[in-house]
This record gives C-alpha cells, structure tokens and sequence, in this order.
C-alpha cells in the first residue's frame, strides 16, 4: 500500500466534530481532556537556552551538535539506567511524530515487509508502516510473530500511549531476544518515561525507574538493532519547539543522517540548544510532574466515584477509563465520549487507538489546575 492509499484513512482527531460540538454547548463552556497538548509554560532555563542561540545565520547540523549528542548520553545515563549510550547513536529529530510515521520508510521498508505494533497503540505506528508499503500487524504477545522472516520492524510503546500501561525488563528482554533472532529493529517509543506513578516505577527520589530499551539488562550490554524515540514536549512543556530525538544503534543511526541530510530533516539550531538546556535541568522536570501528579489525583477518585475503572495507567499523561461494570453504561468508545461530552468534558475515544480499545476512552492530564476542577465537578456531579 502507498502514499496515495492513505488518503482514504480519516484523521481520528476529524471525526469527532459532533462530540467536540456537544462538549462546547456546556453553558460553562467545554473542558478539554481529549489531547496530550502540554499547557504549562515552558521553562526559563530552556527560553533562555533559545534566546541565547537566536543568532544562528547558519545551517543547523542533521546530526545535532556535538553537545546535544552529549547531553542526550548523559541524560540517558543519569535518568534511564543506560550508562554506556554513543553519542554517535544520537540524532534530534522534529518532534517523535514524524519520525514514528516515517521510520519505516527510512528504513526503507516496503512491501512484504511487516511492523509489528501493540494492539492498542498510538495510531501513526500503523500509518507508518502503510505509508512505507510495509503491513502492519498490531500483536502484544511475542508469540504472535516470532520466529517470522518478514518481521523487519517491532515497536514497543512503553510507558503506553494511551494506557499508561510499563512494559517490565522481562517483556522487553524477550521481545529484543525474538527481535535479533530474526533481524528485525525494536523501535522503542519511551516519551513519558518520565512520568511514572505507581510506585514500582519510582525510585526513593522521585525519579523514574520504567526500564529504556536500552537498558543493559534488556538487550545484555549491547544496542546493535535497538533505537529509541523521545520527546522533550511532555516532561518539558516544548511541544511547540518540536523537540525530539531518536538513540541507540550508531550504525541505524548513521543511516538515518545519511539519509535526512538529503531530505532536509533538520532540527533548527536554536531548538538544539534549547534542548541541551532541557537536558541538563531535572528541577522543571520535577515541578511539571508535581502539577500533572496534582491533576491525576483530582481526576482519578472523581471518575471512580462517577462508576468508571481506571486500568492500567501507571506512568504518563493520560488515565484509561471505561465503566465500573461491563454490563452497564454506554456500549461503544463513541458512547462513552458523548457521555463526558454532555458534562462539557472533552475526552478521546479509545477506537481511536485500535479494536482492542473499543470499551475505554482516553482522559488527558494536560489541563489547567481550574479547568480540572471544573472537570471533576461536572464528572461527579457535585
């Protein structure tokens, strides 16, 4: 399947106008929790880092400065339990989503090909690999793909987008065993990593301790057919600068460059240096935690109190919602949206995210402290 096929393929967020219009009509206007758009501001400490490098007549490098590439290591080892990641196996990127969409195409995928992907899971993983002409296969269980010579590609998504669910060291060891077993890439996508909540995730500091891919006890000391992405939006508030970056593998990596430098896929050099910024403060990452910890426990006892379950949901910005009783309340995703729409509280379907999430819908964090509380009151009824 090509390019030209995806057009025929509606972008969820489109298709929920009559929801997002029942939502607005609330006479206290709508509280929006369909989307993970960071609200807070965005820190000193990084808006000085890009003032600071506003002077930049010059092309940026594709590779990223040697410094960024360098902060990115130290990050990982200071903040990932990765203590021996090659800045040569760095490389920023415009943001993760396009390098989620285009990866495979990098890649130079194509057809007869497979991706593999989780069963509910971040939609661009699936248009990805449709845009390469690869076929994706959404599958949780190793054992659904292993052992298969057209595997090229396997994503893991942890901490989830949207179901906040952490893949352990266990899991991921043996989907990078299976991996290599048939040479395939893992591509892990890690962007709220630093944003755990239960307490087996968080070590006695605070700081997080959901397993990297490129953990050593994951892949046994080396990252050979291992990348992973991440994003400096969520834990940073820099949605708005595209400010990501893609580690592991130097030799993946390497071809990467290679190929974006004929493409023109550069992160501008200001945003560069504003992520080296980002890099090296943990206390802004601490502090937009602390208000997103401050939301999920508003939100969290209001829906259990209104007869929704909450599972999984133990790291991220979002907290994956369905009804108390199977049996009972709304039958569809859809149903569930208008539900929380008729409330004036916006909310994402989770057929948005594949068959399996057909029964939840997707509660964003990224509200303001006031809008949240509006949000639990409307939910609760109070």
């Amino acid at each position: 399947m090509g390019f030209t096929d995806l057009r025929s393929l509606a972008y969820p967020w489109d298709t929920l106008g009559d929801v997002r219009a029942t939502a607005a009509a609330h006479p206290g206007g709508m509280v929006d929790l369909s989307v993970g758009t960071p609200v807070d501001p965005t820190p000193a400490v990084v808006r000085d880092a890009l003032a600071g490098a506003a002077d930049a007549p010059g092309y940026p490098l594709t590779y990223g400065t040697p410094a960024l590439r360098e902060a990115v290591a130290g990050w990982f080892a200071r903040r990932r339990g990765v203590p021996d990641l090659d800045p040569a196996g760095v490389m920023p990127t415009v943001g993760s989503k396009e390098l989620v969409g285009l990866l495979p195409s990098l890649l130079r995928l194509g057809p007869g090909d497979v991706v593999v992907h989780p069963e509910i899971a971040y939609p661009t993983y699936d248009v990805g690999a449709r845009l390469a002409g690869a076929t994706p296969l959404p599958a949780d269980d190793v054992a659904a793909w292993a052992g298969r010579d057209d595997v090229r590609m396997v994503w893991v998504n942890s901490p989830s987008n949207p179901t906040g669910a952490v893949a352990d060291v266990e899991h991921l060891r043996s989907v990078v065993t299976a991996a290599r077993e048939v040479g395939a890439v893992v591509v892990g996508d890690e962007c709220y990593a630093e944003l755990p909540w239960d307490p087996r995730w968080v070590g006695p500091d605070g700081s997080s301790r959901v397993p990297s891919l490129l953990d050593p006890r994951v892949n046994g000391g080396s990252h050979d057919g291992l990348l992973v992405a991440y994003s400096l939006s969520k834990q940073s508030n820099l949605a708005g600068y595209r400010a990501a970056f893609v580690a592991g593998d130097p030799a993946l990596v390497g071809d990467l460059v290679a190929t974006r430098k004929h493409l023109g896929m550069i992160v501008p050099s200001p945003v560069q240096a504003a992520m080296v910024a980002a890099l090296g403060d943990a206390d802004h990452v601490a502090a937009q935690r602390e208000r997103y910890r401050r939301r999920r426990e508003a939100l969290l006892p209001a829906l259990r109190a209104a007869g929704f379950a909450v599972d999984d949901s133990e790291a991220g910005l979002y907290l994956w919602v369905r009804p108390q009783d199977d049996a009972a309340g709304p039958t569809t995703s859809r149903d569930l949206a208008r539900w929380f729409a008729e409330r004036g509280v916006l909310v994402g379907p989770g057929e948005f995210y594949g068959a399996a999430g057909a029964r939840h819908v997707r509660v964003a964090l990224t509200a303001g402290d006031d809008a949240v509380a509006r949000a639990v009151a409307r939910i609760t009824g109070a």
